[in-house]
C-alpha cells in the first residue's frame, strides 16, 4: 500500500472514532475560538499552574466495588507489601500498595528521536476508595516542562515505579525529555518493576501476543469498545495540534487510563503466580492452564528450584497440554530427574519419549544410550539405542559413539 493509500485508511479510521465519540461538526474559522473546542472545557479536567507555567490535568476514580473485568479493583488495595519482592528479584522487598505508580505514556512517536515527546503521561495508584488515574496533558510543546515539573512532584509521594515495557521504552524516553528539559530525572528513587517480562514468562506459551490489551482481552475478559488503536495516537494528536478540536482527544485520555487499569489489575496476578506456586494458590488468581503453568516451572528452573520446576511440570503435563509443549514439558522432566540423581525416574521418561515420534525422540535414545553405558554396562542395549538415533539421523558424535560401544561389546564378548 502507497503513502497516499495510508494515509487515506488512517483518516478513514480517525473519522469512525471521531462518529464513535459524539464529535461535533467543525465550525466556521471565525468560530474556532469556541470554548467547545479547548481541552479544559471539554472534559472535567483543570489547567494546572506551576513555576513553568500552565498545563493540563484530568483525574478519575475507578470505585473499589466495581470490577474491571475479571479483577476485583477494590481487593488491590489488600496486596501485601511484600508482594512484589520475587519478581522483581528482590529489588523491592517492602512498600505498601498506596505506593506503588502505575505509569505509561503517549508519545509523538518511537523513542531514540530528540523530537519524540511525552504529551500524556498517566499514572494511576491504588486507594481505598478504588483505583485512581491522574493524567498530565501537554496541550502544546511549550507546556513540557510544566508537565514534567508536575509529574516529578507526583512521583515523590510513591516508592515503586510500575510499568508495561517502561525499563525499554516509558522510563528511558521520560528521562530524555527531563535532561532537555533541563530538569532532575525523578526515577532514581523508585524501585521498578516492569511487568511485561513476567507476564511473558507465565503466559507467552499460550498466548502469541503479549501486549497489554491483548492480556486485558485473554486474561481479564475485557473487551474495548470504540478503543484507539496506539498506532493512531501520535496522528490524532498532531490532527489536535493543527484544529484544537478538542473531542479528538477523548479517546486517547480512555485509551491511558484503560492500559493503566489493567496494568494494576495484572499486577494482581502475575507477581502472585511466582510468590507462592502451590496449586490453591494460584487457581485463587486464576492460574489454571497447564500452558501458564509451564511458564511459572521455565522460570523456577532458570532460578535453580529444581524440585519445585519439576512439580510444576507435572501439574502442567496433568493439566493438558497441546502436543509440541507436552512433548517438550516431558523432556524437561526427564532432564530435572536426572539432575536431581533420580536415574529410574528420568529412565522412564526418556524411554517414553524414545517410543513414539516427537522432537527429543533422538535426544532421548542418546540419553537411554548413556544410561545403559554407564549405568547399567549394558553395551548391547545402548549399541540399540544408538543404532536407533542413527536411522532417524545421523551424526558425527553418535557415529563415535557407536564406534566406541561396539569396541566394548567386542571386548566384553
Amino acid at each position: 500500500m502507497d503513502l497516499q493509500a495510508q494515509l487515506a485508511n488512517l483518516r478513514q479510521r480517525v473519522a469512525a472514532i471521531d462518529a464513535r465519540y459524539g464529535a461535533p461538526p467543525a465550525p466556521p474559522s471565525r468560530q474556532r475560538a469556541d470554548t467547545r473546542f479547548f481541552i479544559e472545557h471539554w472534559s472535567e479536567g483543570e489547567v494546572v499552574s506551576n513555576d513553568f507555567g500552565p498545563h493540563f490535568q484530568m483525574e478519575r476514580l475507578y470505585p473499589g466495588h466495581k470490577r474491571h473485568g475479571s479483577a476485583d479493583i477494590g481487593a488491590l488495595s489488600e496486596l501485601p507489601e511484600s508482594f512484589l519482592d520475587v519478581l522483581s528479584d528482590r529489588e523491592i522487598t517492602s512498600a505498601p500498595p498506596e505506593r506503588w505508580a502505575f505509569l505509561d505514556t503517549e508519545t509523538t512517536g518511537l523513542m531514540g528521536s530528540p523530537g519524540t515527546y511525552a504529551f500524556l503521561i498517566g499514572i494511576g495508584r491504588i486507594t481505598r476508595e478504588g483505583f485512581r488515574v491522574r493524567q498530565f496533558f501537554m496541550r502544546e510543546y511549550a507546556e513540557e516542562r510544566s508537565v514534567l515539573a508536575a509529574v516529578a512532584s507526583h512521583l515523590k509521594k510513591f516508592d515503586v515505579l510500575i510499568t508495561y515495557n517502561g525499563k525499554s521504552y516509558d522510563q528511558p524516553l521520560l528521562e530524555m525529555r527531563y535532561r532537555q528539559a533541563a530538569h532532575k530525572l525523578p526515577f532514581g528513587r523508585l524501585g521498578h518493576l516492569d511487568l511485561l517480562h513476567g507476564a511473558r514468562r507465565l503466559w507467552k506459551l499460550r498466548l502469541e501476543d503479549c501486549r497489554l490489551v491483548q492480556l486485558e482481552e485473554q486474561i481479564l475478559g475485557v473487551c474495548r469498545e470504540g478503543d484507539l488503536p496506539g498506532e493512531l495516537i501520535p496522528y490524532v494528536y498532531f490532527e489536535y495540534l493543527r484544529s484544537h478540536e478538542a473531542y479528538r482527544l477523548v479517546p486517547i485520555f480512555h485509551h491511558n487510563a484503560m492500559d493503566i487499569l489493567t496494568l494494576a489489575c495484572l499486577t494482581a496476578i502475575v507477581p502472585a503466580a511466582f510468590r507462592q506456586t502451590d496449586a490453591e494458590s494460584l487457581s485463587q488468581v486464576g492460574v489454571r492452564r497447564g500452558e501458564d503453568l509451564a511458564g511459572i516451572a521455565r522460570w523456577l528452573r532458570s532460578t535453580d528450584e529444581h524440585a519445585a520446576a519439576l512439580e510444576m511440570f507435572q501439574r502442567a503435563v496433568e493439566a493438558g497440554l497441546p502436543d509440541k509443549l507436552l512433548f517438550r514439558s516431558l523432556w524437561e522432566i526427564a532432564l530435572l530427574e536426572k539432575k536431581l540423581e533420580r536415574p529410574q525416574a528420568a529412565f522412564q521418561h526418556f524411554t517414553e519419549l524414545a517410543g513414539c515420534r516427537n522432537e527429543y525422540r533422538i535426544a532421548a535414545l542418546e540419553e537411554l544410550a548413556k544410561h545403559y553405558e554407564h549405568k547399567e554396562r549394558n553395551y548391547l542395549s545402548a549399541l540399540e539405542c544408538t543404532r536407533q538415533a542413527l536411522d532417524y539421523k545421523t551424526s558425527a558424535s553418535l557415529r563415535r559413539r557407536l564406534e566406541r560401544l561396539e569396541r566394548r561389546h567386542t571386548k566384553m564378548s
